[in-house]
């Protein structure tokens, strides 16, 4: 019989012959089956990471010489873009202008599908051509089937600019990769529910942008050993994380790390640099731009090994948890 679809060969639309039975399924067992699906959606990241890192490299790049991430996508893949640029500011202090993205149908279609905008190429190019991208920025196009329209408009735009581009989707065979700098394709395979993106395809990608983002912000000085202290103060949360962070790096107690970061005005990269080289704030704020925004450099300090002492000292001092009871659960549908 001709095949009549251009979507029925992608990997993302397949059957998985693993839960044909699914709606017949308990819940436990539901649970179980996704559970096996999602190991093998982490074994297909693993295969990924070297192109991951080199991912990394390129974003690390176009940070340091001033250029942008944008991300751009349709759907899930469009919704998980959005969630990555959003969560950039607050975790790592950046700019909001730093860290962009773009979905098919606009802001409206964050929480209500919008359908068919997914299937317009001139818009994609319109939404990327708003942002001005430059040869500076690195473009990460999201697409787990490999075809989205829209997605194809922004990315030949970027390209036309000479953006740097990097195309996540889980369709190994895309032929996007044929104009792109970069493919990361995490072969996911079916979906537990035949052509639900959101579930393996969408954890792979989240996955993958996660490293992306992370590995940079780590690359360009955006934590000191693995604290956040280019964290926003926007929230009393984030003001005890950045008191907390300051006595573990200074040994300061709680209430003294306080008053130390209010003359640094909440910079905790300002304020640990202050304390250990007894500077004041616009010297600790020079030192750390000779040193290139890495806090390690600006004191000439690993934190690692007072990090490993007070997990030492939290191992011994914490008595083994109780194992948790098995909850009981019902088998029937």
């Amino acid at each position: 019989m001709p095949v009549q679809s251009k979507w029925q060969s992608l990997p993302t639309e397949a059957i998985n012959p693993a839960t044909l039975a699914l709606d017949k399924l308990s819940s436990t067992d539901i649970v179980e089956g996704m559970l096996n699906e999602d190991r093998k959606m982490l074994a297909a990241v693993q295969r990924e990471k070297e192109r991951i890192a080199v991912g990394v490299d390129i974003i690390t790049a176009a940070l340091r010489k001033g250029g942008r991430i944008i991300f751009v996508g349709a759907g899930t893949s469009g919704r998980l873009g959005i969630l990555e640029a959003a969560e950039m500011p607050p975790t790592f202090g950046t700019k909001s202008e730093l860290v962009l993205a773009i979905m098919a149908g606009g802001k409206n279609a964050i929480l209500n599908t919008k359908e068919g905008v997914e299937d317009n190429l001139e818009e994609g190019a319109r939404s990327m051509m708003r942002l001005k991208p430059t040869k500076k920025d690195v473009v990460i196009g999201v697409s787990a089937s490999g075809m989205t329209q829209f997605v194809r408009g922004a990315l030949t735009r970027a390209r036309r600019v000479g953006s740097k581009i990097i195309f996540v989707t889980c369709d190994p065979r895309t032929e996007l990769q044929t104009f792109v700098d970069l493919t990361i394709a995490p072969a996911v395979g079916p979906e537990v529910i035949a052509g639900s993106t959101r579930l393996k395809a969408g954890t792979a990608t989240k996955i993958v942008l996660n490293m992306l983002t992370t590995g940079a912000m780590v690359r360009t000085g955006k934590t000191y050993g693995n604290l956040m202290v280019d964290v926003q103060i926007g929230s009393e949360k984030r003001r005890d994380r950045a008191r907390r962070i300051i006595t573990i790096v200074t040994g300061l107690e709680y209430e003294d790390a306080d008053k130390l970061l209010r003359r640094a005005h909440w910079n905790v990269k300002a304020a640990i640099v202050m304390q250990k080289g007894d500077l004041t704030y616009p010297k600790a704020l020079s030192h750390l731009r000779r040193a290139h925004d890495f806090v390690r450099d600006a004191i000439g300090e690993d934190v690692e090994p007072r990090l490993r002492e007070l997990l030492d000292i939290h191992d011994h001092s914490v008595a083994p948890s109780e194992p948790r009871e098995k909850p009981t659960t019902s088998r029937s549908r």
